[in-house]
């Protein structure tokens, strides 16, 4: 017997806000969290703003001690976990702890640690590396670090699919829960790739905007758009079997009902130019959902501000919803965040989620002129209030990864 799924706890940690409230605040309120790269001296990198999290205080959730010992990616992600967690109220709930489980991911895991280490490798030899090095590099130790702290005793799976990983990893822990595997799940993503290996590595790709204009970096849809701004952060959902919430007297801020994931199978890093493989994934999506194209209210776009993404994504609107497409309204908080990669999904994922329960579309902002593969609705330049009763997050990665999730009003 299949079982309805809700969200009942949501936590992020973005360039924009440290907390849930103060993100969507200020994505409502069209702010630009990009800027100059203080994590490291960026004067001799061709790169030189990301979307970093300002002033980081992580101590109402992570130990001094911790922080000191592990990787930013992994506090990024107990830090937003541990707010999911207290947002549905769970601290105070006797649970199975074999029926709750963590799907809390990363695209890349802990690059600060492969950075640094691999720097302390070259000058003083491979032996005097951190004993840390491994526990901070491998992505399952963010949700190895949630299941300690919270005597999570279910599976700790972290979905890696490159920049749909957290979009995967909800995706997976509905199922689990629909299915009957468990009852509770924490699923999300974090990331921390702003160093020289990840800012990098991206360079040379040519996969990152070169103007180092934060007004006109991250312009999605924008005729004049030319690659992404790596961001950073955390976003962890908990998803809850919908009897159990309304047991326990959980809110509910929406139902997740429909999840659809497909490949490419065409290049490593270029999507399909036809993007039947991303429509087929929004089909999916809606077919597990039992909803029509046309019962969508708002999508969450990828919107990386590449020239293939965002020309590709829109054709795959086109085709999956057909002349629906220029009614919905789509929009690309990566104008306000940058790309934070394994936790673009994630994050985007909250959106939709606080979009449904507010009925408001946060903007694209910086995008002045669309180019003419990009024609659809994408809320361009301020928030417009709009009755939103379905909702869905969609994301692509390298590796032909598509992923969306389906939301709805309970």
């Amino acid at each position: 017997m299949e079982r309805r799924v809700v969200v009942t706890g949501l936590g992020m940690v973005t360039p924009l806000g440290q907390d849930v409230n103060t993100t969507w605040q200020a994505m409502l309120n069209g702010v630009n969290g990009i800027g100059p790269i203080t994590h490291y001296d960026a004067s001799q990198m061709r790169v030189k703003i990301a979307g970093e999290v300002k002033n980081f205080d992580p101590s109402r959730y992570v130990e001094p001690r911790q922080v000191a010992r592990l990787d930013r990616t992994i506090v990024l992600g107990l830090v937003a976990a541990s707010q999911a967690y207290e947002d549905a109220g769970l601290p105070h709930v006797e649970i199975d702890r074999y029926r709750i489980g963590s799907f809390v991911t990363s695209g890349m895991g802990g690059t600060d640690s492969i950075w640094s280490e691999s720097q302390v490798a070259g000058q003083k030899g491979a032996d005097r590396m951190s004993p840390f090095f491994i526990p901070n590099s491998i992505v399952n130790l963010i949700g190895g670090h949630i299941t300690i702290k919270y005597n999570i005793k279910g599976p700790n799976i972290p979905v890696v699919t490159a920049c749909s990983s957290g979009t995967n990893g909800i995706g997976e822990a509905f199922r689990y829960i629909k299915h009957g595997y468990l009852d509770i799940a924490l699923a999300g993503g974090a990331e921390s790739a702003i160093n020289p290996l990840g800012i990098g590595g991206f360079t040379v790709m040519r996969a990152l905007n070169f103007s180092n204009d934060p007004q006109r970096a991250s312009i999605p849809f924008d005729k004049q758009r030319s690659g992404f701004v790596v961001g950073e952060g955390a976003g962890v959902m908990i998803l809850e079997e919908y009897e159990h919430a309304v047991a326990r007297g959980a809110k509910i801020y929406a139902e997740i009902v429909g999840f659809g994931a497909t490949s490419d199978a065409f290049h490593m890093t270029a999507p399909d130019e036809t993007g039947e493989s991303i429509a087929a994934c929004f089909l999916h999506a809606l077919q597990e959902a039992n909803l029509k194209p046309e019962e969508v209210d708002y999508i969450n776009a990828h919107g990386t501000s590449t020239v293939l993404n965002d020309k590709i994504e829109s054709i795959a609107v086109k085709k999956a919803f057909k002349e629906h497409a220029y009614r919905l309204n789509l929009s690309s908080t990566k104008s306000m965040t940058g790309h934070m990669l394994g936790a673009a999904g994630a994050v985007e994922s909250i959106v939709a989620v606080l979009a449904l329960r507010d009925g408001m579309i946060p903007p694209t902002i910086n995008t002045t002129e669309t180019d003419a593969d990009c024609d659809l609705n994408y809320t361009l330049g301020h928030s417009v209030k709009r009755n939103v009763n379905v909702s869905m997050n969609i994301n692509m990665g390298f590796g032909g990864q598509n992923a969306a999730v389906v939301f709805k009003k309970v």
